[in-house]
């Protein structure tokens, strides 16, 4: 009976998504109906001739971008970009009919820009209608598949867990298969049962109803992975192989191809964090001239010597730059704290232990000011103009740090810092800031932010620092 009644659900899908292929090409024709019809533009053969060229590229084209795949677990900005795809090929067959007909004066522009522009949009949406019922219902337990992961270990359980945070997926995972026995307790975890051996999978597949098989196991083993493969493909169920990838510690490696190969490239496109540093710092500098000019005349009335401070940083790559400050100290601040330091061996160990002083007598009145309000910092801008830092990123370290804590922690925290430009600002910022009192946490949310960096992020951190410089909770 449970086959039977998940052989109905699934043919009902299908049976969905056929319905819906039919109905975004007539939606397409309706749409351009509707704006000929809201424009008042006479309707003639030409138009005729157009809907069904319309109905036809479409039907092709959305097939062979495969909208109507299943986009369980998908998220949906996805779905969306293989509908503007899909849409534009569509376009590109229309411009093409035009071009060689030398017809395109039969119609109205304008109703052919509305067409192109909003159809992609109109489309999503009923898709996104159609999702959103979807997973109200397998929210309810109905239209559920079912799958096994191949392989226990961190990478299986980590699987597992992703798809029960995402339920209206509709998957649900019966059980693993691993040759270590001993996972059993593990997987206990879970409420999952391990249903036997790798080499079980294929016995199992043909006598239970299975829609997804996992792949969970570590790149080494490519022999049962081969196996697998070969023994499984043709019992119903769908093979997914889970690349193995969080063994190179990196979350944003990326699979392209060259030629015939598939690569792994662990330096995927930052082009938009680099255009979004250009326009913010840009109008920061433009904007804030102003300010800048009043910050300046005030540092030099308040104590001699230059408006900017230079300090070597590391930057990519491990190279330095000097990365420029609005002075916050007296002129002669090294050699005060060479001092300071042999004098008081309780502000030594702070300044080993943080590379700061919380109650420093170098700063200037003004420069307090500065510092509480991270005012001092704004320079910076002029170093992401000229790229040798990012709006939002790790902490901008000098030589020292690099080496006493990030390859003190591992190679691999040192590799990942000087993968990326350190920013004015980031989750060190936001969170503790100078309160901080171990200085490995600095070095954690540094590895978090190179492993989980997005333009979301960026702008969440953005939105806390201005916050935080009003605060001014935790500078000094």
């Amino acid at each position: 009976m449970a086959p039977l009644l998940s052989l109905n659900l699934r043919e009902r899908s299908s049976v969905i998504y056929r319905f819906l292929h039919i109905f975004d090409c007539l939606l397409v024709c309706f749409f351009l109906w509707f704006f000929v019809w809201i424009y008042e533009v006479p309707w003639t053969f030409y138009y005729t001739r157009l809907e069904l060229l319309l109905f036809a590229a479409s039907f092709l084209s959305f097939h062979s971008f495969q909208m109507y795949r299943s986009w369980r677990g998908w998220k949906f900005y996805r779905e969306f970009l293989v509908i503007l795809q899909a849409w534009g090929a569509v376009i590109g067959f229309l411009l093409f009919y035009f071009f060689i007909f030398k017809i395109s004066i039969a119609y109205s522009r304008t109703v052919f820009i509305l067409l192109s522009v909003t159809t992609p949009f109109l489309i999503f949406c009923s898709h996104l209608l159609v999702r959103k019922l979807l997973r109200f219902y397998r929210s309810q337990g109905k239209n559920i598949r079912h799958g096994v992961i191949v392989g226990a270990g961190d990478l299986g359980i980590r699987m597992a867990r992703q798809l029960e945070e995402i339920p209206w997926a509709g998957i649900e995972i019966i059980g693993f298969f691993d040759d270590k026995l001993e996972q059993e307790e593990q997987l206990a975890q879970l409420n999952k049962p391990l249903l036997g051996r790798i080499d079980e999978v294929e016995s199992f597949l043909r006598l239970h109803d299975v829609d997804y098989v996992y792949i969970a196991l570590p790149m080494r083993a490519e022999r049962k992975i081969f196996g697998l493969l070969q023994q499984c493909r043709d019992l119903g169920a769908q093979i997914l192989l889970v690349p193995d990838l969080y063994i190179f510690g990196l979350h944003h490696a990326e699979i392209q191809s060259l030629g015939e190969m598939l690569v792994l490239n662990f330096n995927p496109d930052r082009q938009w964090k680099r255009t979004f540093d250009l326009i913010f710092s840009s109008l920061v500098l433009l904007l804030g001239s102003p300010l800048f000019l009043l910050l300046a005349l005030v540092i030099r009335l308040d104590s001699p010597g230059p408006v900017f401070y230079r300090h070597r940083r590391i930057m990519a790559t491990g190279r330095e730059f000097s990365c420029l400050k609005f002075r916050t100290m007296v002129v002669d601040a090294e050699r005060q704290l060479e001092q300071l330091l042999a004098g008081d061996p309780a502000a030594r160990a702070e300044w080993e232990l943080h590379f700061k002083l919380r109650d420093d007598p170098r700063i200037t009145r003004i420069g307090r000011f500065l510092r509480r309000t991270s005012l001092d910092e704004l320079p910076q801008f002029v170093n992401v103009f000229r790229g040798e830092m990012s709006v939002v990123g790790a902490r901008p370290i000098v030589g020292k740090e690099l080496e006493a804590y990030y390859k003190g922690n591992g190679e691999q925290s040192a590799g990942r810092y000087c993968s990326m430009k350190p920013g004015i600002t980031g989750p060190w910022q936001v969170m503790m800031r100078s309160d901080m009192v171990n200085y490995q946490e600095r070095v954690e949310l540094d590895d978090w932010y190179v492993l989980n960096y997005s333009l979301r992020t960026d702008l969440i951190i953005i939105a806390k620092t201005v916050r935080c410089m009003f605060s001014g909770k935790g500078a000094y």
